[in-house]
């Protein structure tokens, strides 16, 4: 998709002053239709007028262009176009362009099926997409609906046959712009690589009686957890491989708690750092990990293999239920897996209880970061070359969001790319996932360091 930069009209009012109706998660779901981009709002109906005349004062020329119609039963629908608007009274050729409708938090998307006539450009009128649907029709608050012609669609799915509009709102499609320099430098060289290495091999916890670090790892259904695993694993032995299940699915692949323990090569020692893989969280109740889970698995409570009930949390009477868990047993960093390409349209209730679990383990003094998957899906920019990880401006925003949505720093969120579908190791990736890992480990020292300054602190008193 070929976008233009921003155009305005030369009105005195800034649009950067308008509160947009259509909410960050719509927008979010929109723009993961259309790539590197964000929406910029050029006309609101409410403010400006529903009339054509005022429509084409604000958005003609400028391209492309997402318009969106609210009505009075809660429905949000409209049309996306790459084609700028006039009043030519012509129709105008687009392959690209859609209509569509949002199903909850859900984009439901119609795509142009006569393309010759997917947008006609109509002066007493506002987004006027082919003889189907007409937003501001004959400058009234009013929808024309008519499915079948040019787009097809069910109108009851579209609007609910509520044509009267409470707001229409025209939005400019605007090309997130990369950075000319990274904005976290990067050494990408293979003696680097042979350093992350070597500083993984020799870490020791400051804590005696701990002589590994244990990382938990939390995320969606298909997040990337096990694959994260697997990674760091192929690093180390220097080949790709596939101990912990990983793939595509609608429910977790993993249904066990797994302690991964990491070697230094095939016969080597193990390496300082445990990796603790969880089923994966599922927005619905009842389905994927049990929040109630989570507390235990923090205080070291749970064995490995453990199986995991959804249904029903671990009982203390479970077989190898650690009763008097040793600091050496408990978690010591909390890692969330989030995928980049679903951060804008994670549903609420998935965040809800990822909110619920980042405050029992806050209540913990656990450390926690945030490993951004899938960053090359995300980011085309980002998927030519993975060392324009930090010139992508687009995945810096998804980092930003990331680091709201969950309430970490930014300096806590971290992106890598596992491997998927590759045969062979790739100097870059293996450098992000290094990164990662020794962030992990700094972070367990924090957590150290606040244990061995509770101890002296108690030992001071006595």
């Amino acid at each position: 998709m070929n976008f233009k930069g921003s155009r305005r009209s030369g009105t005195s009012e800034q649009p950067s002053r308008m509160n947009p109706r259509l909410t960050s998660r719509q927008q979010g779901a929109i723009c993961s239709q259309l790539g590197r981009v964000k929406l910029q709002l050029l006309y609101k109906a409410s403010i400006h007028g529903f009339t054509g005349a005022a429509f084409h004062q604000r958005c003609d020329n400028h391209s492309p262009t997402v318009s969106v119609g609210f009505n009075a039963s809660g429905y949000v629908f409209g049309g996306y176009t790459t084609q700028p608007f006039s009043q030519s009274g012509q129709y105008v050729w687009d392959d690209q362009a859609f209509l569509f409708t949002f199903s909850g938090e859900k984009l439901l998307k119609y795509p142009v099926t006569g393309p010759a006539n997917a947008v006609r450009m109509i002066a007493n009128s506002g987004p006027y997409f082919g003889e189907t649907l007409v937003l501001v029709n004959g400058s009234q608050a009013v929808v024309y609906s008519n499915p079948g012609n040019y787009y097809t669609f069910n109108a009851a799915e579209m609007h609910g046959n509520n044509l009267n509009m409470t707001e229409c709102e025209v939005y400019e499609v605007e090309v997130i712009p990369e950075f000319e320099r990274p904005w976290r430098p990067v050494i990408w060289e293979s003696e680097k690589r042979k350093e992350l290495i070597d500083s993984i091999k020799i870490y020791k916890p400051t804590v005696s009686s701990v002589s590994q670090v244990r990382v938990l790892l939390i995320g969606a259904v298909g997040a990337g957890k096990s694959s994260f695993f697997n990674s760091i694993n192929s690093v180390f032995r220097g080949h790709v491989t596939s101990q912990a299940i990983a793939g595509c699915s609608t429910t977790s692949l993993t249904t066990q708690f797994r302690s991964y323990s990491l070697k230094a090569g095939r016969e080597g020692k193990p390496l300082p750092i445990v990796l603790c893989d969880t089923m994966g969280l599922e927005e619905s109740t009842g389905v994927g990990l049990d929040i109630d889970d989570i507390s235990s698995i923090l205080k070291g409570h749970l064995p490995d293999r453990y199986q995991f009930n959804p249904s029903a949390p671990l009982h203390f009477e479970a077989l190898g239920y650690h009763k008097s868990p040793g600091l050496k047993d408990r978690i010591h960093c909390v890692a969330y897996v989030i995928d980049a390409c679903k951060i804008s349209i994670m549903p609420t209730k998935l965040e809800e209880k990822l909110d619920a679990i980042r405050r029992k383990v806050n209540l913990m003094g656990i450390p926690q970061l945030v490993l951004m998957t899938k960053v090359d899906e995300a980011c085309p920019f980002v998927a030519q070359d993975i060392r324009n990880i930090y010139r992508s401006s687009y995945i810096k925003e998804m980092m930003q969001e990331v680091s709201a949505r969950l309430g970490v720093p930014l300096s806590c969120v971290v992106p890598v790319k596992n491997y998927s579908e590759e045969l062979e190791l790739d100097m870059n990736c293996d450098i992000l996932l290094l990164s990662a890992v020794i962030q992990m480990l700094r972070f367990a020292d924090n957590y150290f360091d606040e244990i061995s300054d509770q101890f002296s602190k108690v030992e001071i008193k006595e």
